[in-house]
């Protein structure tokens, strides 16, 4: 299936099936930051806003999904004078702003506006998503999967040998009655009732049990992760919680120590106490380690991603760029979390330890760590196919709040909720696909592309904040990985060697050796969007090579085939 099988125009802009016009305005003028103003024509659909010049040759065209869109605001009043005075600023998620400059007769402004806000923000004007309609429409066109089945949890743990004589699959959680942001697939220690896992639930913050993510393919040692432990003030106990952890640890064959690394400074972990929460004691839990790794919170890492922002929308002396990146603290964070990250890998890998992480509820620095560990160590998720997989089981089935963090369709999400986690963890895949540039069967494309969609509400995958709440639109809406994973020529990279990686790949964590991800960051300024194109160049170049390939391959086997036929019966 293709992303953009239908070519209807408005202007010059194609329309996806479903897609229409809601509105448009003559006579407005882009205030571009890298050209001037430039004068054209703006639309907005129920997926895009538009804007097509119509004074430039050749004409150019600037295209934002409006699930892009943080906020809308208007500039000016009737009575306001000078150039450019009276318009709209448009806030988008992806590091760009657009100023649009009206004409302040004809009230174009205000029904462009109102129209643009109730497109925008699905949640507050009471409108199905995009997602819905697309899908509806595609399916009057043609017969389409909708991608759903893509990811099943039972095959994904299957794969990494659950169940087992270590391992069994609890049904405590089939309607999300047990932990509504788990899955309704959940593994756990086979020494462990369903009795003690709903005590443990009862001692962990949201019923977040400590659940495995993965196994060591050769020695067994786990990775399994959870939320904080409701001790509180008054350092609460429970018996079955600490039993849990122990199970886990004497399912591991080659050693018995369970390592358990804390995301959080420690700091912040005993001010949890104070709120009910905190951490476990050396004393409540024997023969086992704890580590706190000290990354920030969402606040700190909001506040890093404002200021990577204001720098990247700066326009003029560049003289300061490198001193704006470095106060922006964004590479530090990037590296801790590379650093972190490493630590859970020696331990697992090198160690033969098994290691349970957690942080405050579990779903943010915890996604993090674990996915990029689990990416580190085993070549499966390194595959194009893998990847998705992944992301599916440790954001998106662990209940990472995607609806949250990024503000979807939400004009009245506030700031406090927002924060650049999954964005995070896709910049250190990025870092770690510049080590390590055949280890990867995907290629830079494929991560831009799932960031996009991250915002684009397009597909159903990222929408809502868990399993249980997207489950509404399995029925309603297409799977992202239904598109990207069948156009593997455009995603895949020409150098991918999986002969050579099949084993742990352990990445340098120094400040040195990271870099500024300018195709993302920098996606819209006109020298990075040249760069892109000529990587579109080269792209479609390798593709080419790989259908070669691909087809060399294939006649290799015809003739191998071909000539095992001939041979006679010995």
């Amino acid at each position: 299936m293709s992303l953009y099988p239908k070519s209807d125009e408005i202007g010059d802009a194609s329309l996806l099936p479903g897609e229409r016009l809601e509105a448009s305005a003559n006579d407005v003028t882009f205030v571009c930051p890298h050209h001037g103003p430039i004068s054209g024509i703006l639309y907005v659909t129920t997926y895009k806003l538009t804007f097509i010049t119509t004074e430039i040759e050749p004409l150019r065209k600037y295209n934002a999904p409006v699930g892009f869109i943080t906020s809308v605001e208007k500039v000016g009043g009737v009575s306001s004078k000078g150039e450019h005075a009276y318009g709209l600023e448009i806030q988008l998620k992806e590091f760009h702003v657009f100023r649009l400059a009206f004409k302040q007769e004809g009230h174009s402004r205000r029904e462009f506006y109102e129209t643009l806000v109730q497109v925008a923000f699905p949640l507050n004007s009471g409108r199905d998503w995009f997602a819905e309609t697309y899908c509806t429409s595609l399916r009057a066109e043609e017969e389409v999967d909708n991608g759903w089945d893509f990811f099943d949890m039972r095959k994904e743990l299957e794969r990494i040998g659950v169940p087992s004589k270590e391992w069994r699959i609890t049904e405590l959680n089939e309607n999300y009655q047990f932990c509504a942001t788990y899955s309704s697939v959940i593994a756990v220690p086979a020494s462990v009732t369903d009795a003690q896992v709903e005590a443990v639930g009862s001692f962990r913050c949201r019923s977040r049990i400590p659940a495995l993510s993965w196994l060591h393919p050769e020695h067994k040692s786990s990775l399994t992760r959870g939320a904080q432990p409701l001790v509180g003030q008054f350092g609460k106990r429970c018996k079955e919680d600490e039993a849990f952890l122990a199970a886990i640890s004497c399912a591991s064959p080659r050693s018995e120590r369970l390592v358990v690394m804390d995301a959080r400074p420690r700091l912040n972990a005993m001010a949890n106490k104070a709120m009910g929460g905190g951490y476990e004691g050396d004393e409540d839990y024997p023969n086992m380690e704890f580590m706190f790794l000290d990354i920030p919170n969402i606040i700190a890492m909001r506040d890093s991603l404002k200021k990577l922002r204001d720098m990247c929308l700066a326009t003029g002396n560049d003289g300061r760029w490198l001193s704006q990146l470095d106060s922006s603290h964004w590479l530090d964070h990037i590296r801790l979390l590379l650093a972190s990250s490493l630590r859970i890998v020696d331990l697992l890998d090198r160690c033969q330890v098994s290691v349970f992480v957690h942080c405050s509820d579990g779903w943010d620095r915890t996604a993090q760590l674990c996915a990029l560990a689990m990416l580190m160590m085993d070549p499966y998720y390194r595959t194009l196919s893998g990847f998705a997989i992944l992301i599916e089981k440790e954001w998106l089935s662990f209940g990472h709040k995607f609806q949250a963090r990024a503000g979807h369709g939400d004009r009245n999400s506030g700031e406090e909720r927002r924060a650049p986690i999954f964005l995070q963890f896709m910049d250190v895949v990025w870092q770690m696909t510049l080590q390590f540039p055949s280890a990867f069967e995907f290629n830079e494309e494929y991560l831009l592309s799932i960031l996009h969609h991250l915002h684009s509400c397009l597909f159903g995958t990222f929408l809502h904040n868990s399993e249980k709440e997207r489950r509404s639109l399995y029925s309603s809406t297409i799977s992202l990985w239904g598109v990207l994973t069948t156009e593997r020529e455009k995603y895949s990279n020409c150098n991918y060697s999986s002969y050579n990686h099949s084993g742990t790949l352990y990445p340098t964590a120094s400040i040195r050796r990271l870099q500024f991800w300018s195709r993302y960051y920098k996606r819209w300024h006109p020298s990075i969007q040249e760069r892109a194109e000529h990587a579109h160049s080269s792209s479609a170049a390798s593709v080419t090579l790989l259908g070669a390939c691909s087809a060399i391959e294939k006649k290799c086997a015809e003739l191998q085939r071909a000539s095992d036929e001939k041979q006679p019966d010995v």
